[in-house]
């Protein structure tokens, strides 16, 4: 857990020392727009999400009343979650107002915005370290693949989205409550009643070549063993060109 510490706090530090906001802004998005061969979506499903994402993150640059704002988001199966600070009330509706109408496949908009000051560099470094500890701890676990799991940080409440299983979830919350600085997880996860048939094939069939690998390895072993022993009888009965078997 140390070594995790340490290793999130590096990282922090050196997003701190590039001095570069957007790096930290966007820390705590980045797994949203990665797609990996363990996403439960379709392509066009992972493939609406990106467009959905790279719109949000371009409209606060291109809307003038939102100038003073500072937002994050995290999209998940055409759901937008929003994070950030906004100066007054009346901002946060229109945010959240206009969010739903910046891509017409989004189905809902889950507003975690709080009105007040903008959070300062230190908060959003400490904040990109938690989700780096979180993201590290989801591989140190065997109940649900680390990428199955969004996570975003905002004032040190960690946020989840993804479409998991109930004991899933909860391995995820465990998981995630274990990483320093973190106050508070926020789930907003799709909740399937079990995990999908071809992924469970998908699994046994792994298993199965692990098993067909191991046992390969074991026989291989096995021959190996008969190898040797066969030259030390050869020397034992004095051949002298043991070492020149074809074998």
């Amino acid at each position: 857990m140390k070594k995790l510490l340490l290793a999130t706090i590096l990282i922090a530090n050196s997003l701190m020392l590039t001095g570069c906001l957007p790096a930290i802004q966007g820390a705590s998005t980045i797994s949203t727009i990665i797609t990996t061969t363990n996403d439960r979506r379709s392509a066009g499903e992972v493939l609406d999400d990106r467009t959905i994402m790279f719109r949000m993150l371009a409209w606060p640059n291109q809307d003038v009343s939102l100038k003073d704002a500072h937002l994050n988001f995290m999209v998940y199966n055409k759901s937008v979650l929003i994070t950030g600070e906004v100066p007054s009330h009346a901002v946060r509706d229109y945010t959240i107002q206009q969010a739903k109408i910046q891509e017409p496949k989004i189905k809902q908009v889950f507003n975690e915005i709080t009105v007040g000051p903008n959070s300062g560099l230190l908060s959003r470094s400490k904040d990109a370290a938690i989700t780096a500890q979180v993201e590290t701890l989801f591989h140190d676990q065997e109940v649900f693949h680390p990428t199955l799991v969004r996570v975003m940080t905002e004032s040190q409440t960690v946020y989840l989205m993804g479409a998991v299983t109930q004991r899933e979830a909860d391995k995820a919350v465990k998981s995630a409550k274990k990483a320093k600085w973190a106050t508070k997880i926020v789930k907003r996860f799709d909740y399937l009643k079990t995990r999908p048939a071809a992924e469970i094939e998908r699994d046994h069939q792994r298993e199965l070549a692990a098993q067909k690998k191991a046992e390969l390895k074991k026989q291989q072993a096995a021959l190996d063993a008969k190898k040797a022993k066969l030259k030390q009888e050869l020397r034992a009965l004095g051949g002298n060109n043991a070492e020149g078997t074809p074998f």
